[in-house]
């Protein structure tokens, strides 16, 4: 037997006591799980027995819920207990299949010998020898794995700064407790196990690979010291796979006082939440909050207007060039985007310090009970130094009180006898309970009818003005949306001055239907909260930002105040930019907001999720920065440009190369489309002759197969193959759709092919033409 046979065998007795003693604890936290999960369903049974219900008197009211509270809270910790201990099962069953993918050989300095590390996607303590078994990747000696090649080495550990010696970085494949491969490597992670582990077809939704974590990308992971974290990352270079497993090392290493609740991630899409969903309970974690800006940003405007979604603004950009006020809307948006608008919503916020403010009338049942001009007094009675919100919380407090004295004259009115004539069963019962407690806390007897019907008379009149009392609290009787549509009936800022009376006009038509343009909608929450209060959020103690190239400048500038406690990891590609918003100067906006030594920026340049020849032709579809990308040397087909001479020939050729893709095994296959109508379009032909999958803006489940998918919902994903369904020059020739084409095309694995009914877009023309193969369309030679 050979030297590396024998190796191999010691390593797999290794791997089989390792699985074993995984095993047994298995079995035996199996067992209490099904015992707790008995008691649990016992307990719910029969809750209702073992706690004491009596509510003759207060002290038996007090007993009762402390009874009540008692068994509930034994209940919560047992389920909370359940729920860890099942946590604790998947974890162990996938250490059972995959114990461990590395090991290091660290010698600490002072010490003789050196202590083997195995390291895991989670520690495993044997009880027996007091020993781990395997070490968590985030544990603080793991990072001298991802760190270090062979020689000196150091890590921080919780008590302080560890030096020695790393005498051997060994990798390895196991699957089902069987080691496939073992190799011993002096760089960060071999070229073999990023082979192994990222040629493979792609999954329904991304995969958790901490086995391929990059020393770049670990700096992105444990980074603990910086306030704002950028990262810019060439497409497919695991930027986001690194902030997600960046989530999953803060909850590890903060576990005591930072918990999923505190973590939210600003997505591109709700679909690409699904695809990202499993991720972080591979790695033993709760998933974090996820929402996309829109979704966030709709919640805070409730019902003051119907949104504009982000993709309907897309579309409009993508589509509708020829329409009148096409470039007027594009300018729109650039300057609604930019901090000039910021400044000029803060400037008309101090001018309506002085005077401007519009209030609305207090009505009930019809009648107004405090005149908009009554209010309008009443808070520019205030010094016009004290800010707006602070005097706004003193004209609610007015308003309240008016109210309470408006709610005493109703009491005697005829509407009132006639409500309590109609009462509804369910409503008369509520308020003769109402009756009841005044009873209790009355020393008279109170026997006689006229009287009841006084207490709920005073039910009655309470319930009607309570939705009132609400709208003051929340000062609703500020008319926000009014002097939204005030600020486009004043002169236009310098430099738009041509175009300002039609963005005004287009914008105060779209508000007056009830409708807010998506590029309105941060500015439109901003003025309100410069008037109302900043209503921020302190829950937040980490925000992720993925695709933040498509943020504008205004939009980091409100999320920065909207989470003031947070730290922020920002992920980005500008070569990715799609909206009509999106620049480089929203990220200069956002760093410019904090101090210098609070800002940490990373650079990933490497490609690893598509083939070389993939990423050799995608970075030269790019005018700036694409020589910068490096290329990941996993070899594969050269994209494919398919000219289609005839219309009625598409279909065809698209299913031909489908079945293609198939034949050679991929599972994920996107067709990807410019535009939403162009998805229907091609879904409508391929729909009976292959089992085709059609997503919208609406989709959020993301599954593996065949998809036809516009390309801004397919952003953050990736495919084993793409297809782009119309890489023409009529579709593809204005210079700022290049980046929305190189996202398309960048989100291909292993195969990109590109059909083309008529002439291809002058960006495939500016590549080199030894960087993908040309064919000509032709059922009988497509093969040849």
């Amino acid at each position: 037997m050979s030297e590396r046979d024998v190796g191999m065998a010691g390593e797999q007795k290794r791997v089989h006591q390792v699985t074993a003693k995984i095993a047994t604890e298995t079995a035996v936290l199996q067992k209490a799980i099904g015992g707790a999960g008995g008691e649990i369903t016992s307990i719910r049974k029969h809750f209702w027995e073992d706690v004491t219900v009596n509510l003759d008197n207060d002290d038996e009211i007090i007993e009762t819920y402390t009874s009540i509270k008692q068994q509930s809270e034994l209940l919560n910790e047992k389920e909370r207990r359940h729920r860890h201990s099942q946590n604790q099962l998947r974890i162990l069953e996938r250490l059972q299949r995959s114990p461990y993918f590395g090991r290091i050989d660290f010698t600490e300095q002072g010490e003789q010998e050196a202590e083997s590390i195995y390291i895991g996607i989670a520690s495993f303590y044997d009880e027996e020898t007091q020993n781990f078994l395997v070490h968590d990747w985030r544990a603080p000696i793991s990072s001298v794995y991802y760190d270090y090649s062979l020689g000196p080495a150091e890590y921080q550990a919780p008590y302080g700064k560890i030096t020695g010696s790393l005498e051997l970085k060994r990798q390895y494949i196991i699957r089902n407790g069987i080691l496939i491969s073992v190799f011993d490597t002096g760089v960060t992670i071999g070229d073999e196990l990023l082979q192994e582990v990222l040629g493979g077809q792609a999954d329904s939704q991304m995969k958790s690979i901490v086995a391929t974590i990059q020393q770049e990308q670990n700096l992105i992971i444990r980074n603990e010291r910086n306030r704002l974290l950028v990262v810019q990352g060439a497409a497919g270079s695991g930027k986001t796979s690194a902030a997600l497993q960046r989530v999953a090392y803060l909850l590890y290493r903060y576990r005591e006082r930072l918990t999923a609740d505190h973590i939210l991630l600003l997505s591109p899409n709700p679909l690409f939440n699904s695809y990202v969903s499993n991720v972080l309970p591979e790695l033993g974690e709760e998933n974090m909050q996820q929402s996309t800006f829109q979704q966030y940003i709709e919640k805070m405007l409730d019902d003051d207007f119907e949104m504009e979604d982000a993709f309907a603004q897309l579309e409009y950009v993508l589509t509708s060039i020829i329409n009148p006020g096409y470039q007027t809307r594009l300018t729109g948006i650039a300057f609604k985007s930019s901090l000039d608008f910021l400044e000029m919503i803060e400037g008309y916020s101090r001018e309506l310090m002085q005077a401007g403010l519009i209030f609305k009338d207090i009505k009930f049942r019809g009648k107004i009970l405090i005149s908009s001009q009554s209010i309008h007094s009443y808070f520019y009675s205030f010094s016009h130094t004290l800010p707006i919100p602070n005097r706004l919380l003193l004209v609610s407090e007015w308003l309240s009180k008016e109210l309470r004295r408006f709610e005493k004259k109703e009491l005697k009115k005829s509407w009132v006898e006639e409500e309590l004539q109609y009462l509804s069963k369910e409503d008369y019962l509520k308020s003769y309970q109402k009756v009841d407690k005044h009873k209790a806390g009355n020393r008279d007897t109170f026997d006689d009818f006229e009287k009841e019907q006084q207490v709920l008379a005073a039910s009655v009149v309470k319930r009607r003005f309570r939705p009132l009392f609400k709208r003051v609290k929340e000062f609703a009787f500020l008319d926000a949306a009014g002097m939204y549509r005030k600020l486009f009936e004043g002169k236009g800022p310098a430099g738009h001055e041509e175009d300002w009376g039609q963005i005004c006009t287009d914008t105060v038509a779209k508000l007056e239907s009830g409708e807010l343009y998506y590029e309105d909608a941060t500015p439109y929450l901003f003025f309100k909260e410069k008037l109302m209060g900043l209503k921020t959020n302190t829950l937040i103690r980490h925000v992720f930002i993925d695709e933040a190239q498509d943020y504008s400048p205004f939009q980091f500038a409100f999320i920065q105040r909207l989470f003031p406690r947070s730290k922020m990891t920002v992920l980005g590609d500008f070569n990715q930019t799609i909206f009509a918003h999106g620049n480089e100067e929203g990220l200069g906006v956002l760093t410019s907001l904090y101090e210098e030594e609070e800002i940490a920026t990373i650079i990933l340049t490497r490609s690893y999720r598509s083939t070389f020849e993939i990423v050799e032709f995608t970075r030269e579809l790019l005018l700036h920065g694409g020589e910068e990308i490096q290329p990941f040397n996993r070899r594969g087909n050269k994209p494919v440009v398919v000219e289609i001479k005839e219309e009625g020939e598409v279909t065809d050729c698209l299913v031909t190369v489908i079945t293609d893709m198939q034949s050679l095994g991929h599972q994920t296959i996107a067709v990807i489309c410019k535009t939403a109508a162009e998805s229907k379009d091609a879904y409508s032909h391929l729909k009976g002759r292959l089992p085709v999958k059609l997503i919208g803006t609406g989709k959020t489940d993301y599954e593996a197969g065949i998809v036809i998918i516009p390309c801004y919902l397919a952003k953050g994903i990736e495919f084993d193959a793409v297809i782009i369904y119309d890489g023409s020059r009529e579709s593809y020739h204005r210079e700022s759709e290049r980046r929305l084409f190189y996202t398309a095309c960048t989100r291909a694995m292993h195969e990109l092919y590109i059909c083309s009914p008529g002439e291809f877009t002058p960006f495939v023309q500016g590549v080199s033409a030894d960087l993908y193969v040309r064919k000509l369309w032709s059922l009988d030679d497509y093969h040849n």
